[in-house]
């Protein structure tokens, strides 16, 4: 079983979450609904997750095809429902970027693989209606 331990620890809404390795992230609201800007949305935390899970699996796609991959970054933007509670995401677009001998149509199915079948957050962003797309630019 997984457990994370979230503390306020700063002003109302500041708010750090730790894993039982002793990895913590900060947790805020914006200041429009209260929060200091203390630390990363709870929402925009789900798509860092998104980039830390799919990197993972693209890195290692590659690593077995024995590409060599000297860069590599992930711009992900997202837009939430509007007047609803709650408010989801409703578009994710992930521009994968990379750099290295790597042959551009392994990268892009290396890309296509994780965000299709093997990122759990992925899945589960898409369980929740969202729409994912992404492209790849190997340099």
């Amino acid at each position: 079983m997984i457990t994370i331990d979230v503390k306020r620890v700063h002003g109302d809404f500041g708010f750090e979450a730790s894993d039982a390795y002793g990895h913590k992230i900060k947790l805020d609201t914006s200041p429009e609904t209260g929060g200091e800007d203390f630390g990363v949305r709870p929402m925009q935390s789900l798509l860092m997750g998104l980039g830390g899970c799919s990197g993972i699996d693209v890195v290692s796609i590659l690593k077995k095809q024995r590409q060599q991959v000297d860069g590599f970054n992930m711009h992900i933007s997202g837009e939430r429902e509007h007047g609803k509670e709650p408010s989801l995401w409703k578009t994710v677009h992930i521009v994968f970027s990379l750099k290295g001998n790597i042959d551009p149509e392994k990268a892009k199915r290396a890309c296509e693989l994780s965000i299709d079948k093997y990122c759990s957050v992925a899945a589960t962003l898409r369980a929740a209606g969202a729409n994912i797309t992404w492209e790849v630019v190997v340099e």
